[in-house]
């Protein structure tokens, strides 16, 4: 059986091989740090990784890698990336914690001794003022918040249309790269996840604009939070507006690729922390439910994609209302968070819902266990997911800087075993 009908039939709830996805979203990485000690394990080529995410620091996981951890998987991105430039005309770069990376040509950074860490500028443009920082001592970057100074009344006054700049309609650039990208990804063929640009509803990694170099409305994190409560009908007009480009984009780069591709990525707006919700089932059935089903009414109606959602945290609450908003796929399945055990969320959810995430614990487990435990781990969450189909394995979330190799070849190798006995 290939790559695509592996997660096909798992996607359709046919239960069988356990596909696995490294690498196909910006949510299912491994740290560019394990990557190259994962190439270096598996004897593969030496040379410096590309960075696949600028801000998470996130590896571009090759075919030979894939190859032998045995992905089923293969992503499609956006034109431009988390800082608003292309993945292009890539130069070496040595990263903080000391190895050699390749990055985009338009990764334009400063070292700041005194605030010990580094800044990057949005769209490669030292002329702005800079959106991320990374220290000395991190993996990856953090978004500085640059929204304007407001007093109460003007931000009560803002025009919807300020907070709109980034969701305009695909150019044929951007619609001519998704085809070209999503026909090479095809060819590999392993199944597509395209990555959609434009469709994350109020996520708040995207909110403060780190790609933009003015950004303008309500940038602020936890402003857009109290905007929610208080800016109803404000943050609603936005979600409308936005939805209306996303549909006429969707139609435009169906038009393009077609049922090619198997899975799309609408939205990484996140609802949970490790304990409960952001908001209310009232709130997000008032305020997201009826735009995020106009999205996933249009691809249902027209596409063969199942609609992939990640949202991280204790979120059982709000299952049933996600699902009912028309979204196929949940993403990462925070099995530590409070509520999120396998078996309730299997028994609860199975029949409707497919697991994609959830295979192992990535705060606790996967970092600091030894061996065994991450193997058992791996078998168990198999296990309960895998019954009936309706999962593809990956980690809770990308698996971070300082993993230890050992523990993710553990992961892969478990994996591998229970494919031959399935």
């Amino acid at each position: 059986m290939d790559d695509r009908q592996i997660v096909r039939d798992a996607l359709a709830h046919v239960e069988g091989k356990i596909p696995v996805d490294f690498g196909s979203t910006m949510v299912t990485g491994i740290h560019i740090s394990c990557v190259e000690e994962l190439r270096d394990y598996y004897g593969l080529e030496k040379r410096p990784v590309r960075v696949s995410d600028c801000c998470q620091m996130l590896g571009e996981i090759d075919d030979d890698l894939k190859e032998a951890m045995g992905v089923n998987t293969v992503g499609v991105n956006a034109l431009n990336g988390m800082y608003g430039f292309k993945n292009e005309d890539y130069k070496e770069w040595r990263a903080p914690w000391g190895q050699d990376i390749l990055v985009p040509g338009k990764f334009e950074i400063d070292h700041d001794k005194s605030k010990g860490g580094i800044y990057i500028y949005p769209q490669g443009d030292r002329d702005a003022a800079p959106s991320a920082f990374m220290p000395d001592d991190g993996y990856f970057f953090d978004t500085i918040v640059r929204q304007p100074d407001y007093d109460e009344d003007e931000l009560d006054e803002l025009d919807p249309e300020v907070n709109l700049e980034e969701f305009q309609d695909y150019t044929v650039e951007m619609l001519d790269h998704y085809e070209r990208e999503v026909e090479s990804a095809f060819a590999t063929g392993r199944s597509v996840t395209l990555n959609f640009a434009g469709s994350g509803l109020g996520d708040i990694a995207h909110v403060p604009a780190p790609f933009l170099k003015d950004p303008k409305g309500i940038r602020d994190i936890e402003e857009w939070y109290i905007s929610t409560a208080i800016r109803e009908d404000y943050i609603s007009e936005i979600f409308r507006r936005q939805t209306d480009v996303t549909l006429r984009n969707l139609q435009n780069l169906y038009a393009r690729v077609g049922n090619k591709v198997d899975t799309v990525f609408l939205c990484g707006a996140d609802f949970g922390t490790q304990n409960s919700t952001f908001c209310s089932a009232d709130k997000f059935n008032s305020l997201w439910k009826p735009e995020y089903k106009r999205m996933t009414a249009w691809i249902h109606e027209n596409t063969d994609w199942k609609v992939f959602k990640h949202s991280c945290g204790a979120i059982i609450s709000l299952i049933p209302e996600i699902l009912d908003a028309g979204f196929d796929i949940l993403n990462p399945v925070q099995v530590s968070a409070t509520g999120m055990d396998p078996e309730t969320l299997k028994e609860k959810f199975g029949a409707r819902a497919i697991f994609w995430g959830g295979g192992v614990d990535t705060q606790k487990t996967l970092p600091f266990a030894g061996v065994d435990e991450v193997k058992s781990e791996v078998r168990r969450h198999c296990e309960i997911f895998g019954r009936n189909g309706g999962f593809v394995f990956n980690t809770v979330h990308n698996i971070q800087a300082r993993t230890p190799v050992a523990n993710i070849v553990a992961l892969a190798d478990e994996l591998s075993e229970i494919n031959k006995e399935r």
